[in-house]
C-alpha cells in the first residue's frame, strides 16, 4: 500500500486541493455530481466514502484515489455540507485543528472558508431563512483571547500547567518587572485575616531577593528538623510570615525554590514553587442533579459514576490538603463542601437531609439546598435535562449558605456536569474565586447532530439550555479538569468532547464561530482512581469481604426471579462476562445483550451477567431508561437467553459491588464496558483494580486507560460482531493457555498503580488550584474582559432559554427545617443594595 500522504502547514489543504482534483478530474467530477444529486444534505465520513466507492467501479482506480492526497483529505473529513452546486468540507488534519473548504461540483473550483461561512452553509440545510439573516447572533469567545498565549502542538493539549510554567519562567527570565505580579500575589495571601508568606516589608522583588539570601544563610545553620516556631520571631523581623514550612528543612526548600524562580527561573521550579503556596484551604464542589448521597442512590435516575467520583475525590483531596497544610506549618483545618440539591421526596435516601458528614473524612460535608420556584420548594426529583429554570436561584441560595458555613469565601470552586459547572461559574464570578470545571459527559457528543437539530430535541432534552450553559462554563473556568486526552481532543479519527465545541451552530438561535479552544492552557488531565480500600485484587484473600458471599451467590445463581434479579444461569461452571452501568442508550447495555445473543460461540463459552436499572418500566421515571428496559425484555425473548443471562437490578452498596467484581474474577470471567462513548469510565478502573480482565469501548477515555492486548482490550461499540468475536477469542485462548487470563489480570493491575490512583489525582488538582489562582491574577485584565462578555451572553441568552423550560408545580410549600443551625452559627452576610440590578448583584459591579 502506498504511504499515506502528509500535508504540511495550516492552509495546505486548500492549497493542494485544486491540483489534487485535477489529477483525477473525470472521476472526481463524477463523484461530486453524485454528492449534489440528492440536493441539500449533511454527509458524514462513511457516507462520503460509500458514495465515492459507488462512483468508481474500477478497483485499481478506486485504490489510486483513496491512497492519494484526495483519499487522505476525505479520510480527514468530519462532515460535508451539500448545498448544490457546492460541497463544503469540514476537515480535521490533526486533533484540535480544523479547516473548511468549499468545492464547486461543476468546475471543481476550490475556496477556503472561515468557520462563520461554513456554518452558514450548514444552517442553509436546516433553516435557510435564518442562515441568510445578517443580524443572526454570532458568538466569538476567541476574539477576547487573541493576546493570550496558547499551545501549538496537538500532542501538548491537556498539559496546561506545564505550558504556564514554561511561559512564566520565560517571562521572568526576559523581563525583570515580570516578578512584581508574583511578589504582589505573595503579599495578598491571608488565612482568616492572618498574613501568610510575606508582608509589605518585602513588597518589591529586590527587597524579597535580599531577604531570601539572608534567610537561606540563617537556615543552613539550623538542624533540618528545627520547628518553625523556634525561628519564627527572626523570620518575622525580616518580613516573612507563616506558610513556608513546618521545620527548617522544608522552609529552606521553599526559600531556595523561590530564590531560583526570581534569579534563574526554569519551568520545573516555577511549577514546584507555585504548587507549594498556602492558598487552598476551603473548597466547594457543585453537583446539583440526581440523588447525591452516600447510600442507596446508585442506579436511581441521573445517579451513577459521578457520585462515586466526587465522594472519592473529596476523601483524597482532604487527605492531601491535611498533609500540605501540615508541611506548610499552619494550624488550620480544611473544609470541603459538596453542594447538591435537597429533595424532600427522597425515595428512601438521605437526600432530604440538609447537612451530612462525608464518611471517611473529618472536615468534609454534603450541603443540600432545595430547588425553589415562585410557588415554593420543588419536592420531587426532576431529570438533569429539566433543571435549568432553578439554577440561578439555587446558586444564590447556595452562595449565602456557603459564606455562612465557611465564614468567608472558598478558595476553590469546582463544578461537575452542565448544571454544576454553570452554578460554579455564577458563584465564582460573584465572589471572585478560582473556578474549575469537570464535564464528566458533554451531551453534544452523545447525540449526533443534536446542535443543528436542536429544535426537534429541545422539548425533551432542552439542549438549547444545556449547550449554552456548557459554553458559558467552559469559558468562565480558570482551569478545566479532564480525565483523558480524548475527552479534550479525541483521537486521530474522532474529535474530543471539548473540541466539538470549537465551532457549531444552533440554527435560529445563535452561531458559535469560536467556542472553546482546546489549545488553551486551561486544559489539564488528572485521571481519577478507585477507592482501593473497596476495589482491590481478588487475590488479596485476607481482605476479601466474605460476609457478602452468600448474598452474591444468591444474586448470581438463585433461579427464582424477584425484584432484584431476573433470568438464571443454567451452567454455573462457565466464566461470567459482566457489565454494570446505567440503563441508557449511550451505555449500550442492550447492545451488549444483542451481541451476546447473536454470537453462538460466545454463548457456548461464557454466561452474561448485567447490573443495570429496573426490570419493570413502570418503576422508572427516566425516559431513556424506560425505552431500554422494554428493549432488554425484547432481546432476551428474541434470542432465547433464559438460562444464559442474569439481569440484576442496579446495586448501590459499593462494598458489595467491589466483592462482586472479585467473585466474577473467581470465575475467570471479564468485565465488559460497551458504551458508544465514555468520557472516562470509573467502572473500568474499579474492575481493573480488582484484577478483572476488561474489554472496553474504544470511544473516549477507555482507549487511554487500557493498552489494547496488554492490560485489557478495546472493542468497537458500533460493530457488535467484531466485538463479540474478540471477547470469544479471548476466552477460547484462555482455554488453550491456562496462564493467559492471569497475564492480562496482572498487567491491568500494573497499569492502575502506575497511572490511576486518587492520591496522584488529588495532588495534581491542588497544584492546579495554586497555579491557576496566580495565573488569573497575572492575566486579570483579560479575565475581566472575558467575564463581561460571558455575563452579557448569560443574561441575553441563557436566562431567556431557561424561562421556556416547563417548571413542575411543587406539591407542598413547606420549607425543610435547616439541619445546620445546630452545627454552626451562621455569620450575617451583607446584603446587596436594593438599587442594584440583578446583573450588578451577581457580578459585583
Amino acid at each position: 500500500m502506498a504511504a499515506t500522504p502528509r500535508l504540511g502547514t495550516a492552509g495546505s489543504i486548500v492549497d493542494s486541493m485544486p491540483e489534487t482534483l485535477r489529477q483525477s478530474r473525470s472521476l472526481v467530477h463524477k463523484c461530486f455530481s453524485k454528492y449534489i444529486g440528492h440536493g441539500k444534505r449533511l454527509l458524514k465520513l462513511h457516507q462520503l466514502m460509500s458514495e465515492l466507492e459507488q462512483c468508481i467501479d474500477d478497483g485499481d482506480e478506486r485504490k489510486e484515489v483513496l491512497e492519494g492526497t484526495l483519499g487522505y483529505i476525505l479520510c480527514s473529513t468530519q462532515e460535508a455540507v451539500v448545498v448544490p452546486p457546492h460541497v463544503a468540507f469540514s476537515i480535521r488534519p490533526s486533533p484540535g485543528h480544523s479547516e473548511y473548504v468549499k468545492v464547486n461540483a461543476n468546475d471543481l473550483a476550490v475556496e477556503s472558508l472561515g468557520a462563520s461561512a461554513y456554518l452558514k452553509l450548514k444552517e442553509n440545510i436546516f433553516d435557510e431563512e435564518w442562515s441568510k439573516d445578517e443580524n443572526a447572533l454570532e458568538v466569538d469567545f476567541g476574539a477576547l483571547d487573541y493576546s493570550m498565549p496558547h499551545l501549538t502542538l496537538s500532542s501538548s493539549i491537556g498539559n496546561g500547567i506545564s505550558f504556564i510554567s514554561k511561559f512564566l519562567s520565560s517571562r521572568l527570565w526576559r523581563e525583570k518587572e515580570a516578578a512584581k505580579p508574583l511578589v504582589d500575589h505573595l503579599v495578598s495571601m491571608q488565612l482568616k485575616g492572618q498574613q501568610l508568606m510575606i508582608n509589605e516589608t518585602l513588597n518589591t522583588p529586590e527587597n524579597l531577593q535580599g531577604a531570601l539570601v539572608e534567610a537561606d544563610v540563617f537556615l543552613s545553620s539550623l538542624p533540618q528538623d528545627t520547628p518553625y516556631q523556634k525561628f519564627e520571631p527572626r523570620f518575622k523581623r525580616w518580613g516573612f510570615e507563616k506558610g513556608w514550612g513546618d521545620n527548617a528543612g522544608r522552609v529552606q526548600e521553599t526559600v531556595r525554590s523561590l530564590s531560583e524562580v526570581l534569579q534563574a527561573p526554569d519551568p520545573t521550579n516555577v511549577e514546584k514553587f507555585l504548587g507549594r503556596l498556602p492558598n487552598v484551604f476551603n473548597i466547594v464542589i457543585f453537583s446539583p442533579h440526581g440523588y447525591f448521597g452516600q447510600a442507596n442512590v446508585l442506579g436511581l435516575p441521573d445517579t451513577g459514576g459521578q457520585v462515586i467520583y466526587i465522594l472519592d475525590q473529596v476523601r483524597a483531596m482532604e487527605e492531601e490538603l491535611l498533609l500540605k497544610i501540615k508541611y506548610q506549618g499552619l494550624d488550620t483545618k480544611p473544609q470541603i463542601l459538596v453542594v447538591t440539591r435537597l429533595i424532600p421526596d427522597a425515595q428512601g435516601t438521605k437526600c432530604n437531609q440538609e447537612w451530612e458528614p462525608i464518611d471517611g473524612t473529618k472536615h468534609s460535608h454534603i450541603l443540600r439546598v432545595p430547588f425553589r420556584a415562585e410557588s415554593g420548594i420543588l419536592r420531587q426529583w426532576i431529570s438533569r435535562f429539566d433543571v435549568y429554570p432553578f439554577l440561578e436561584r439555587f446558586a444564590q441560595d447556595a452562595t449565602g449558605k456557603v459564606l455562612a458555613l465557611m465564614e468567608g469565601k472558598p478558595d476553590l470552586i469546582i463544578g461537575n456536569y452542565t448544571d454544576g459547572n454553570l452554578v460554579a461559574s455564577l458563584m465564582a464570578s460573584k465572589l471572585g474565586v478560582t473556578q474549575a470545571t469537570i464535564a464528566h459527559a458533554l451531551e453534544k457528543t452523545k447525540y449526533e447532530d443534536s446542535d443543528v437539530n436542536w429544535k426537534e430535541k429541545d422539548p425533551k432534552y432542552h439542549f438549547s439550555c444545556q449547550y449554552t450553559a456548557d459554553i458559558i462554563a467552559m469559558n468562565a473556568a480558570d482551569f478545566i479538569i479532564t480525565s483523558t486526552y480524548q475527552e479534550i481532543a479525541g483521537s486521530k479519527d474522532r474529535p474530543g468532547q471539548y473540541e466539538s465545541h470549537a465551532a457549531y451552530t444552533l440554527p435560529g438561535l445563535y452561531r458559535v464561530v469560536s467556542g472553546v479552544n482546546v489549545f488553551d492552557p486551561k486544559f489539564n488531565i488528572a485521571s481519577p482512581g478507585a477507592d482501593q480500600s473497596v476495589y482491590f485484587p481478588f487475590t488479596d484473600s485476607h481482605k476479601r469481604f466474605t460476609q457478602f458471599h452468600p448474598g452474591i451467590e444468591e444474586l448470581l445463581y438463585n433461579e427464582v426471579d424477584n425484584d432484584e434479579h431476573n433470568g438464571y444461569l443454567k451452567d454455573k461452571t462457565k466464566p461470567i462476562i459482566f457489565s454494570m452501568a446505567r440503563l441508557d442508550t449511550v451505555k449500550n447495555i442492550s447492545g451488549l445483550t444483542e451481541w451476546y445473543g447473536r454470537n453462538e460461540r460466545l454463548r457456548s463459552l461464557v454466561n452474561l451477567v448485567l447490573v443495570a436499572g429496573f426490570f419493570d418500566p413502570s418503576k422508572s421515571k427516566d425516559r431513556e431508561e424506560i425505552t431500554e428496559i422494554k428493549k432488554m425484555h425484547m432481546l432476551i425473548e428474541k434470542y432465547q437467553l433464559k438460562g444464559q443471562i442474569r439481569w440484576i437490578a442496579a446495586q448501590s452498596d459499593k462494598h458489595r459491588n467491589g466483592e462482586l467484581y472479585r467473585v466474577i474474577a473467581d470465575t475467570r470471567g471479564a468485565f465488559i464496558q460497551p458504551a458508544f462513548y465514555e468520557a472516562f469510565g470509573l467502572t473500568i478502573i474499579e474492575a481493573m483494580n480488582c484484577g478483572l480482565p476488561t474489554f472496553a469501548t474504544n470511544q473516549g477515555g477507555p482507549a487511554e486507560i487500557i493498552v489494547d492486548g496488554v492490560s485489557g482490550f478495546h472493542i468497537e461499540p458500533t460493530n457488535g460482531d467484531e466485538s463479540s468475536n474478540k471477547i470469544a477469542d479471548f476466552f477460547a485462548k484462555c482455554k488453550d493457555d491456562s496462564g493467559y487470563w492471569s497475564q492480562i489480570s496482572t498487567a491491568s493491575l500494573q497499569r492502575i498503580y502506575e497511572c490511576y490512583t486518587w492520591k496522584i489525582y488529588a495532588n495534581k488538582v491542588l497544584n492546579m488550584s495554586c497555579i491557576y489562582s496566580f495565573w488569573r491574577k497575572f492575566n486579570k485584565e483579560h479575565k475581566h474582559a472575558k467575564q463581561r462578555y460571558i455575563q452579557m451572553f448569560y443574561n441575553l441568552q441563557f436566562r431567556n432559554l431557561a424561562k421556556n423550560v416547563p417548571v413542575p408545580i411543587p406539591t407542598n410549600h413547606e420549607v425543610p427545617k435547616p439541619a445546620i443551625d445546630t452545627i454552626i452559627k451562621p455569620r450575617p452576610v451583607k446584603r446587596a443594595r436594593r438599587s442594584q440590578s440583578l446583573l450588578q448583584r451577581w457580578c459585583g459591579v
